[in-house]
């Protein structure tokens, strides 16, 4: 008990401290107890310890904030690229449900995610974003081939004269017909065979009323002795758009559609290309 009283008695024992100003102002004299340094020197520490651990959650904080932005950035870029790949997705989906080669090149559309590895992922997602590009290039390049390829028939009716040599229905000699006759009833539409530019529409000699339509590709096709052309040059025209119609004009011996082929300068059988067989 005697040395507690002696410790409370030093404790409050005042010492003094002196302020000496830099002028002729007399000097201040502070007395404070030893007990108040004390305290004092725990609150000051208190205090800057508790300074410095606002300063260490503020640091955290901001990088955290820096962190978030980063990673919300992206996820919304992925956000972005999956998109694009769930439309690519349902159009190959759409496609492939098609089950045939004409049906899916017919109807394809060319118009034009513990710890997340985020680069890791973008490249992989990059990756499939290129792959799925090259496949609609492809398909493009094919579809458009598909188009400008002739298929089907110009007009519904019989062969009565085949590709190939013949013996001429007016002159009786012998002759290579580079196309095929069809017959059909005088004033029934002529349709294109594939998609392309007319590139001839008028009166050619024994050929009649004649069109042309250049498909790309190194596809031609000729269509004559037409009653009436439906077409002007430069018109684009698709499979399955009426040209003309059904006629006998220029050297004919009835109402008929002279059909011809041409691939790469060249005449070739149209007879294939009517039954789907290039």
């Amino acid at each position: 008990m005697h040395k507690i009283n002696l410790l409370l008695k030093k404790a409050f024992t005042p010492i003094t401290i002196m302020l000496i100003p830099h002028s002729n102002r007399k000097p201040f004299n502070l007395k404070i107890p030893y007990a108040g340094i004390f305290v004092s020197i725990i609150l000051c520490l208190i205090g800057t310890g508790y300074l410095f651990s606002i300063a260490i959650d503020a640091f955290e904080y901001n990088r955290m904030q820096q962190k978030l932005e980063y990673y919300s950035g992206q996820f919304i870029e992925m956000k972005t690229t999956m998109s694009a790949l769930k439309k690519a997705e349902a159009e190959f989906r759409k496609l492939f449900a098609l089950r045939s080669k004409e049906k899916i090149l017919e109807n394809i559309d060319t118009s034009d995610s513990g710890a997340i590895d985020m680069e890791a992922l973008k490249g992989q997602i990059k990756k499939t974003v290129e792959a799925v590009g090259d496949i609609r290039d492809y398909l493009s390049q094919q579809r458009d081939v598909y188009m400008a390829t002739p298929k089907g028939w110009p007009v519904h009716g019989n062969i009565t004269s085949p590709y190939g040599y013949r013996q001429h229905p007016i002159t009786g000699a012998r002759d290579f017909h580079g196309a095929i006759d069809i017959s059909a009833n005088p004033g029934n539409p002529v349709t294109a065979t594939a998609d392309g530019i007319v590139s001839f529409s008028g009166w050619n000699g024994g050929s009649g009323n004649l069109v042309v339509i250049e498909h790309g590709f190194g596809f031609s096709t000729l269509y004559a002795h037409n009653k009436m052309n439906a077409v002007k040059v430069g018109q684009k025209v698709k499979r399955g758009d009426i040209i003309s119609y059904i006629g006998s004009t220029g050297n004919t011996t009835g109402p008929h559609l002279h059909y011809e082929v041409w691939k790469n300068g060249s005449p070739v059988n149209p007879k294939s290309f009517i039954e789907g067989r290039t």
